[in-house]
């Protein structure tokens, strides 16, 4: 499931694994997240990337696509991929860097989320080839832009620090996902009431259904 910030995949997920273990009759769903493969921070502040010109720490742009481990991202997919019970790594707020083998991964049913796992880029194009069944989950930049900084706001940064960071961050990387992702198997469009339009591939469904 490929979203961008502030769009609620962390939250959906969330929901579909309660629903998973709740519901007699459905298979268990283990949920796992990309976040986990972010470069070490100090990694980040040692190495530089070119932005509009301009050298930069990788820092100054953290969560975009070339922040990520992304061959180690994809081992780690394989080995889920091919049923193997392994460990997964979470990324911690507070350490900023990730934690190892956080999560234990296993069971039948397997749901990855992510901002980029759709992203039509080398390396990341190939993520693809490991899923079973594709979520996209898009929404207008400005509805993307309130949320973000109503999130960071809550964490505690002020009105004119959290636009700042939206701006300089958040909202890049959104764009990223939004504009330079593949299509998926099925399509949910975040409305501002919260709802999701939705759009499946197959030609005979209802593609303009509304879920809660």
């Amino acid at each position: 499931m490929a979203a961008p910030p502030g769009a609620g995949k962390s939250t959906l997920a969330a929901f579909l694994r309660e629903l998973s273990l709740t519901h007699p009759g459905l298979c268990p769903l283990t949920v796992i997240g990309m976040d986990g493969f972010h470069r070490r921070q100090e990694y980040l502040l040692s190495h530089t990337t070119v932005r509009n010109g301009v050298t930069i720490p990788l820092v100054r742009i953290k969560g975009a696509p070339v922040t990520f481990d992304l061959d180690l991202l994809h081992q780690a997919i394989a080995r889920v991929a091919a049923g193997e019970e392994c460990g997964w790594p979470v990324y911690d707020r507070l350490l900023h860097n990730p934690r190892e083998n956080a999560l234990h991964v296993a069971g039948e049913l397997v749901l990855l989320e992510g901002n980029y796992l759709l992203l039509k880029e080398d390396g990341w194009r190939s993520l693809r080839r490991y899923a079973d069944y594709t979520v996209m989950i898009t929404a207008d930049p400005a509805l993307l832009r309130r949320r973000l900084i109503t999130r960071h706001i809550l964490s505690g940064k002020t009105p004119e620090e959290a636009a700042a960071f939206v701006d300089g961050s958040d909202l890049p990387n959104a764009r990223t996902c939004l504009e330079r992702s593949d299509s998926a198997d099925l399509t949910l469009t975040l409305q501002p009431d919260d709802t999701f339009s939705v759009s499946v591939s197959a030609p005979s469904a209802d593609k303009n259904s509304m879920m809660r």
